[in-house]
């Protein structure tokens, strides 16, 4: 549920299975492009939008989370609340929730989500509002209109990889093929960011350009085979067939590696020159 804590109208309510990074983005989401930018975002301090290192601590505000990310994009700040007494409004208002609506559910005979979710859009969050929203002391609108056209990439789960040598990204455990461009042959070791849209979709991007893009449906292409040395072909990881969304993502992105270690011999030059001084030496020695 998200509601103004001046006049404790409600701009959003569902009801959901389990509150996740997904949910909390489609709800922020949905107000934005009804309502526009607000000044800010002042909610609890559960995982989906801050980053606790001790329970009972104060937030790190430095690592961000999916939801923190997004808001940070859009420049809207975050703030987090300490007790519920600092959450007072909303708090009273999930007590009225929490004593009402399953009696109005019961009396309209309704007994699926789907079914719940629509009377909360279509009647209840009306009747709600014009029962117990007050006005502001002050006029006007804290709400600024958006012209964001990139919402759709913002309020994504994202992922940074980078490209392997056959032009391919590990994500939710499998092996996923990027097809090459017109404007370059392949991405093997550049660094590319991978959206989790909310309709379930998937698209990777390199910069501005969009480099790959998969529906809920399709795979991420054919199971590809590595041959090995002796040209035989090899069991991989990535002969798998990828499914989108058969596997949870992480709610925070990994970290970047710090460093990169060399992975190949040394150079074939550096020994001969090492041989050719040590044979100098000898002929100085005589």
């Amino acid at each position: 549920m998200i509601l103004d804590d001046a006049t404790s109208e409600i701009y959003y309510a569902q009801l959901v299975e389990e509150e996740s990074t997904r949910t909390v983005m489609a709800g922020l989401r949905e107000v934005i492009e009804r309502k526009g930018l607000f000044c800010a975002l002042y909610s609890d301090r559960g995982s989906h939008f801050f980053w606790t290192p001790r329970a009972g601590e104060a937030v790190d505000k430095s690592r961000l989370t999916q939801v923190g990310r997004a808001m940070k994009e859009l420049g809207i700040p975050m703030i987090p609340a300490y007790s519920p007494q600092a959450r007072g409004r909303c708090e009273r208002n999930f007590g009225t929730w929490q004593g009402r609506l399953p009696q109005e559910l019961r009396l309209a005979r309704i007994g699926t989500l789907e079914e719940a979710n629509l009377f909360l859009r279509e009647r209840y969050i009306a009747e709600f509002n014009q029962k117990f929203a007050v006005s502001a002391k002050e006029k006007g609108t804290a709400f600024q209109r958006s012209g964001r056209s990139d919402l759709d990439w913002i309020f994504s789960v994202q992922t940074g990889r980078v490209v392997a040598r056959d032009n391919t990204i590990a994500f939710r455990d499998q092996c996923w093929q990027i097809e090459k461009t017109r404007w370059r042959h392949s991405l093997a070791g550049c660094t590319v960011t991978v959206h989790e849209h909310l309709d379930g979709r998937i698209s990777v991007r390199y910069g501005p350009h969009v480099v790959a893009n998969w529906s809920q449906a399709n795979t991420a292409g054919k199971p590809k085979q590595r041959r090995g040395k002796d040209g035989s072909l090899e069991a991989g990881e990535n002969q798998k067939q990828v499914f989108p969304g058969s596997h949870p993502s992480l709610e925070i992105s990994p970290t970047p590696r710090d460093s990169h270690f060399p992975t190949c011999r040394r150079r074939p030059y550096a020994d001969a020159k090492r041989r050719r001084a040590k044979q100098l030496d000898r002929t100085d020695r005589v």
